[in-house]
């Protein structure tokens, strides 16, 4: 075999694709340089046909250097067995601990696998069979005389339970970007409180979920990052969302520190009737500053023994996230700082900072404390207002590469390689998120609990999550750095494993998983998510049957449809062809913009003439679309699909996209405040007699529930 042959062979060990089938339906082969890059961030030696050659020899062996697997995950019932590797003719007991601490047995079958030279010593192969165990998160040990292993061992549900619950009828629910919601109380952005009364006002118009943007941790100190799906850290939130004065402390604060708060919540008062771009940096000083005021407030015995008992579950990975966040504080983004004073939570001299800084660590661990408490009483407020679902939150790509979660975790995300997406009908050029992605081995070896903890921490105060790009569960566009997008490869990842830790902590959760499954991806995808009890997602123009739209009649049951999706622009800004216009103006279009134009207003044209089929109307004016807004939601309510979306900013008439795919400072991407088509800023209280609002949510709601 050639250099190549056994580089390609080599890839494909370590789940690297050699080839892919683009957006456009044609093979595509990834060069050389592409899969040597990859391999090295994998730790597998390839840069010259010597290494690449050991590295393949190498292949047959690694298994057999453990003594048990990494992990094992399965499903209940599941008849499954594993190999366990001792040194040829010795002996090996295997057993369990299951989550309560039960001790179970495990039985070895009569099966003979011949022993294998391994590093110059004869290595015997055992095999076990994986015992019925209960639902849950257990212990797989095995010893042989003085060598003792242990594995995690994770028993997930065949299918999520809570899919069939939102089986049994349709629901609707709103889609919002929670910053851009603003109330007269808010300061400037959208916050938890507002999350509440958001809620309930979807609920008066018979909704049953209210879908936000993620809400993961930022940076801890200004400038904010603008983009909630770029945060620090997954398994954390956000304290820019904070209503300072619903925090029971508030009400202690010496005078001056009080007249202060009232100024502050005067000023942006005033800030939030205007539709221009939101600051979240003024916005987020204020806050930080008040809130380091509260801090101080003593709290009495049962309040702090709240925050301890939270502190105490919390753990290690709360702890090393407030530390992670005052040495931000203190270190900025001076990469020498980092690298020479604290290249990880456990590097020498890092014990020396966390008794330095022990105050500020309090002082984090304590705005997580309060977010934990805000987001609690939005949920229950959602379903005191009668949501079903209630509040879901969305779950994030990834992280940034200098964040809490890249610094805390280590090699479990990958070095030198960036997760993306290939080139699209909407991004010819591919897209480069800047997110190191899972290293699948790695996140193997540690038994997948720090994906775990990223799921639970989207599910503790919620109904459901949505999970962005799901195709990333089962593959990941990696891009070597300094790479076009368009040079990277899929990197492939046990998606039954990944998928059954979801489906497992959403059902511990009673939640239900929403996956967004657009864009590219193997034909057999949708249809394994929906029997895990995964709902997939459906948007009304991306639906086609070639180049023609599909009939809502035909779309998935088991699914989240809506007419239009945060990356691209409200349903009037799309039939006047904005999102074209901008990508003009941004210099994002391949081709010149009237054959563009030309070409969407067919596309458009089409999805209206399926409407008026249907018996919906469609203005014949441009410039009062509410009529053709309201039909297209009709439309989508014909599908069969069990959960239907309705973008608040459909709800109230704005026109501008909250992002544009692509850009980063190009375009005010993630900074748009709600507003209606006249421009003017819409809060929080005009929702509940706004007749736009009123009529789209009737023309979603069932017969038998919809209201006046």
């Amino acid at each position: 075999m050639t250099s190549t042959e056994n580089l390609r062979e080599l890839a494909g060990h370590h789940g690297i694709s050699t080839t892919y089938v683009g957006w456009d339906g044609d093979e595509h082969d990834v060069s050389d340089r592409t899969l040597q890059r990859i391999l090295a961030a994998l730790d597998v030696p390839a840069a010259t046909p010597e290494q690449i050659s050991a590295s393949l020899a190498d292949v047959p062996d690694r298994p057999w250097r453990q003594m048990l697997p990494p992990s094992l995950v399965v499903t209940e019932n599941e008849q499954r067995t594993f190999p366990v590797h001792v040194p040829h003719g010795d002996p090996v007991s295997v057993w369990v601990v299951d989550e309560d601490g039960r001790e179970v047995a495990v039985e070895q079958l009569d099966v003979w696998v011949d022993p294998r030279l391994v590093d110059d010593r004869l290595v015997g192969r055992a095999t076990f069979a994986v015992p019925r165990l209960p639902l849950g998160w257990h212990t797989l040990h095995a010893r042989s005389n003085d060598v003792e292993s242990t594995a995690t061992l994770v028993v997930t549900p065949v299918r999520l339970a809570t899919a069939d619950r939102i089986l049994q009828q349709q629901r609707w629910g709103l889609a919002a970007q929670l910053y851009s919601v603003r109330s007269r109380r808010s300061w400037g952005i959208g916050d938890f409180a507002d999350l509440a009364d958001l809620a309930a006002v979807t609920g008066g118009h018979g909704g049953d979920f209210v879908l936000v943007n993620p809400v993961h941790a930022a940076e801890p100190v200004p400038p904010h990052e603008p983009s909630p799906y770029l945060p620090s850290s997954r398994r954390f939130v956000d304290p820019l969302y904070v209503r300072v004065e619903n925090i029971p402390e508030t009400a202690y604060l010496p005078r001056k520190h009080r007249a202060k708060l009232d100024e502050s919540a005067a000023r942006f008062t005033k800030v939030n009737k205007k539709a221009a771009q939101l600051d979240r940096d003024t916005t987020y000083r204020a806050k930080l500053d008040m809130l380091e005021h509260v801090y101080r407030v003593p709290r009495g015995p049962a309040r702090q023994a709240r925050f301890d008992a939270f502190c105490a579950q919390g753990g290690a990975a709360l702890d090393d996230f407030a530390l992670w966040c005052a040495l931000a504080e203190k270190f900025g983004s001076r990469k020498s700082q980092w690298l020479t004073r604290a290249p990880s939570p456990d590097a020498p001299g890092v014990g020396e900072l966390r008794e330095r800084l022990a105050g500020r660590i309090d002082f984090y661990r304590w705005l997580q404390w309060v977010c934990d408490e805000q987001l609690t009483d939005a949920q229950d407020s959602a379903r005191a207002a009668g949501l079903d679902i209630g509040i879901v939150h969305d779950l994030a790509v990834g992280v940034r590469r200098d964040g809490a979660d890249a610094w805390t975790l280590g090699d479990v995300l990958a070095s030198g390689v960036t997760g993306g997406a290939p080139a699209d009908d909407f991004n010819r050029n591919g897209q480069n998120w800047n997110q190191p992605p899972w290293r699948p081995d790695r996140l193997a070896e540690v038994g997948y609990l720090p994906y775990r903890d990223v799921v639970r921490s989207a599910l503790r105060h919620a109904g459901g999550v949505r999970v962005d790009h799901i195709l990333g569960l089962f593959r990941t566009w990696w891009v070597p750095e300094g790479f076009s997008p368009a040079d990277g490869a899929y990197v492939r990842s046990d998606h039954e494993a990944l998928i059954g830790i979801l489906a497992l902590e959403a059902q511990r959760a009673d939640a239900v998983v929403i996956g967004e499954d657009l864009g590219v991806f193997e034909e057999w995808v949708q249809e394994y998510l929906a029997r895990r009890g995964i709902a997939g997602t459906s948007i009304l123009w991306f639906e086609k049957d070639g180049d023609t739209p599909r009939s809502p009649e035909t779309y998935r049951r088991l699914c989240l449809t809506s007419v239009t999706t945060h990356d691209l622009p409200p349903t009037s800004g799309y039939l006047a062809a904005e999102h074209i216009t901008l990508r003009s103006a941004l210099g994002l279009l391949e081709r010149d913009l009237e054959t563009e134009l030309a070409d969407e207003a067919v596309a458009r044209d089409a999805v209206l003439r399926l409407a008026r089929e249907h018996g919906f109307p469609v203005s014949e004016d441009d410039s009062d679309d509410a009529v053709t807004v309201q039909s297209l939601h009709r439309l989508i309510a014909t599908s069969p699909s069990v959960l239907l979306g309705l973008s608040l900013a459909d709800a109230v008439g704005e026109r501008r996209s909250q992002n544009q795919p692509g850009t980063v400072d190009e375009y005010p991407n993630w900074r748009i405040p709600l507003a209606d088509e006249h421009g003017k800023a819409v809060l929080l209280e005009d929702l509940a007699g706004n007749e736009r609002f009123a009529a789209l949510a009737a023309a979603l709601s069932p017969p038998a529930t919809a209201r006046d």
